[in-house]
């Protein structure tokens, strides 16, 4: 006799469950580098390098991306800890948009790390997480998504505000740099205005 097949409901718990396992074992990886538990006790003991996981649900429709993780990141080892996360979290709530959908990464993984090592832990965040939309914050966030080995990428261009494709289906809003935009009101306000257009792109997005 046949076995049933499992619901589309049970399909889908599934998915996310293996996509939620494999973020983990991403955030692991990030960990321990490519020698695995040997070098994550080094590193723990020696202190050597941290890495900067990232922050949010692992299933979230929006990725929020910096490029390079400040002091206080570094030090909890979380993504947007501090006073970009808060920024960021009030401008979400102005916008009406569920920060429970919100997944926010650097692209680099170390205060000192490379862009080289930081590639494959950045496309593999992409493929786990699945984003409908990014937030590339900066021009150098930009540069670096167009280096990414991204099957099927368009080439993003920097500007701040626009909507732009990146694959069939995700796309990508550009923001200045939030790091940047913390302090001088001028600042602030060409950021809130080019991240503004996330609240009409959420407001739109089918519930389903």
């Amino acid at each position: 006799m046949r076995a049933a097949r499992p619901s589309r409901a049970a399909r889908a718990r599934s998915s996310r469950t293996a996509r939620a396992c494999a973020v983990a074992e991403l955030r692991r990886d990030a960990a321990g580098g490519a020698d695995g538990a040997q070098e994550r006790s080094r590193v723990d003991v020696v202190g050597e390098r941290r890495p900067v996981v990232g922050s949010g649900h692992p299933l979230a429709d929006v990725m929020l991306l910096k490029f390079r993780p400040q002091p206080a990141e570094v030090q909890e080892g979380v993504a947007f800890y501090g006073r970009a996360g808060q920024a960021i979290l009030k401008s979400l709530q102005r916008l009406h948009v569920d920060p429970m959908s919100v997944y926010g990464t650097n692209c680099l993984k170390f205060a000192d790390g490379s862009e080289d090592e930081s590639r494959p832990f950045l496309t593999r965040e992409l493929h786990i997480v699945q984003p409908k939309l990014i937030v590339a914050m900066g021009e150098s966030v930009v540069a670096f998504l167009n280096t990414i080995d991204f099957p099927l990428a368009d080439t993003v261009e920097y500007k701040p505000g626009e909507l732009e494709r990146f694959t069939a289906t995700v796309q990508v809003l550009v923001v200045p740099d939030i790091d940047a935009s913390l302090d001088e009101a001028p600042a602030k306000t060409q950021f809130w205005n080019a991240f503004k257009p996330l609240g009409q792109w959420w407001a739109e997005l089918p519930p389903y």
